[in-house]
């Protein structure tokens, strides 16, 4: 989403300025041009050499450099931004925004870019459950200025409470959906991801490798278009992405339970979880004993989750993926056809860089009106917006579904 972007980061005064260089290195390295407007106060914390050298661009401090005006100047500044992102967001400078005021560049440029515009608050805790503040950021907000609320943390003042800044790379995932199209605005997507957990007893279970990391770049990929996600996830290690429903599950009956129930309000179903084929037919209270541990193991079959949406899909737009080792496009042609899919995402995960915990995937779509399109290696978030714009086409070749609902 931010790649040849037009970024304004502006920095004003907090101690949590130290974060905007963090969150300045994301965005470079998303392939954004950022053009960071320091306040006086802010230059007080860090310097404007380092969000120069990390930038490559000058840093804006000065409304009347007139050599800097004629460069750039604060309405070029606001014309050419395709966000601006302002990360420390300090009460002063929400409250001369939200009172209209502009007396230095970085509020004269807030007031007049028509580009999204995202607080990031950061301030003693006091200050932020102050009426004054809420009032200012509830006004804002209904005037279409974009909010993140800051994390309970401990404060450099000293104080435990709600106002520390949002970790950079939150603050990098939830910018995202603000330079992203609206192409799915109005749809609910429901997505799967991660592995099941199965217990044989309190300590031991049967899973499979998935790290979640392929439905998590999904569910990214249809909030940055605009859609509502509603992600339910197996255990992880990995951090929710920024507003984004996630239900967390272990067992593969859990997710069953999750997915039936929130499939009703969903007009897009993308099942990239792992979910374990079989479960133990008795779990165990207590941990089972070497000595007393059996020769075999019973095991009885999970519902398939897929197959019984695909059986009673109706309207609704359904995905399914195929881990395989071998027999690819015969197996994810069946699979396609068995599970009454719209499309299946296959991949072989017995290639390198294609198989589970790893950045990049190498997939094959194959739609239900027989096409296959072959995607070369990728990241796995490039996987996932090809995903995203394949449906989106679908979709446009479907009748009105259930959006809105």
């Amino acid at each position: 989403m931010y790649a040849e972007k037009q970024v304004v980061l502006g920095v004003s005064g907090g101690i949590a300025a130290y974060k905007a260089a963090a969150l300045l290195r994301l965005l470079v390295r998303a392939g954004a041009d950022v053009h960071v407007v320091m306040t006086q106060n802010a230059q007080e914390f860090i310097t404007p050499l380092t969000f120069q050298t990390l930038s490559g661009n000058p840093v804006h401090t000065n409304l009347f450099n007139l050599i800097q005006e004629r460069e750039i100047g604060h309405i070029g500044l606001a014309d050419r931004a395709d966000l601006v992102l302002i990360a420390p967001a300090t009460a002063n400078l929400i409250g001369k925004v939200a009172s209209g005021l502009a007396d230095d560049l970085l509020t004269t440029t807030i007031m007049a870019t028509k580009a999204p515009v995202l607080f990031v608050p950061a301030m003693n805790t006091n200050m932020w459950e102050n009426p004054v503040c809420q009032q200012n950021r509830a006004k804002l907000s209904d005037y279409g200025y974009h909010f993140m609320q800051p994390v309970h943390g401990e404060l450099a003042c000293g104080w435990q409470g709600q106002g520390k800044m949002p970790e950079p790379e939150d603050i990098f995932d939830c910018a995202q959906p603000l330079l992203g199209t609206q192409d799915l605005g109005g749809k609910t997507v429901l997505v799967t991801a991660g592995p099941t957990r199965e217990e044989l007893d309190p300590v031991r279970f049967l899973s499979n490798y998935s790290s979640g990391k392929m439905g998590y770049a999904v569910a990214r990929a249809a909030r940055n278009h605009g859609a509502k996600v509603i992600l339910v996830s197996g255990p992880v290690h990995l951090t929710a992405p920024q507003n984004i429903e996630t239900i967390r599950v272990q067992t593969a009956n859990e997710m069953h339970a999750a997915v039936i129930t929130h499939a009703k309000r969903a007009d897009v179903v993308i099942k990239a979880a792992a979910v374990a084929d079989y479960r133990p037919a008795n779990r165990a209270d207590l941990k089972t004993k070497k000595s007393q541990g059996p020769t075999s193991l019973n095991l009885v079959q999970n519902p398939d989750i897929l197959d019984e949406l695909g059986q009673n899909k109706q309207d609704l737009l359904l995905v399914g993926f195929a881990a395989e080792t071998n027999d690819i496009r015969q197996n994810a042609k069946a699979k396609l056809t068995q599970k009454n899919l719209d499309l299946i995402v296959a991949n072989d995960v017995s290639l390198d860089d294609a198989g589970f915990d790893v950045e990049t995937n190498i997939v094959r779509f194959f739609s239900a009106d027989g096409t296959i399109e072959d995607l070369p290696k990728m990241s796995k978030d490039e996987v996932a917006e090809a995903l995203i714009k394949k449906l989106v086409t679908l979709m446009g070749q479907k009748p009105e579904g259930r959006s809105g609902r």
